[in-house]
């Protein structure tokens, strides 16, 4: 196996340990309506700011998925879909607390020499 095989191997494994890792139920749903349950690592920070007298929001969420999994579930590499009348790419997954948060992919960044897709997102209602 070489080191970029190796890599990706080493990614997965991080990504998917939920005893010492990373690891966190997470699951996609493409836009033609195909879900698929993973583990992989997320993100969802919400913050607030004083932007010259006006209190501006900001909630940033990600995913980190390793490509091997989807591919071994038959699932494209999630993108954004920039279009009103297009269904988006899904994400739903829980925060420490157990709250569901659900989100559509904005934007997709597959690395795919190390495995590895990060996935930003925004919320979806």
């Amino acid at each position: 196996m070489g080191i970029r095989e190796t890599a990706a191997a080493d990614i997965k494994a991080i990504l998917e340990d939920k005893t010492t890792g990373f690891g966190w139920d997470i699951t996609l749903t493409s836009p033609s309506n195909v879900s698929a349950a993973f583990v992989g690592f997320s993100t969802d920070v919400y913050r607030e700011y004083d932007d010259d007298d006006r209190l501006v929001s900001l909630r940033a969420a990600s995913i980190a998925l390793s490509t091997l999994s989807l591919t071994a579930a038959g699932m494209a590499l999630p993108e954004g879909i920039h279009s009103e009348t297009s269904r988006p790419w899904v994400v739903e997954f829980a925060d420490i607390e157990g709250n569901a948060g659900k989100f559509k992919v904005k934007e997709s960044n597959p690395d795919r020499a190390a495995g590895v897709v990060v996935c930003h997102l925004e919320e979806y209602k």
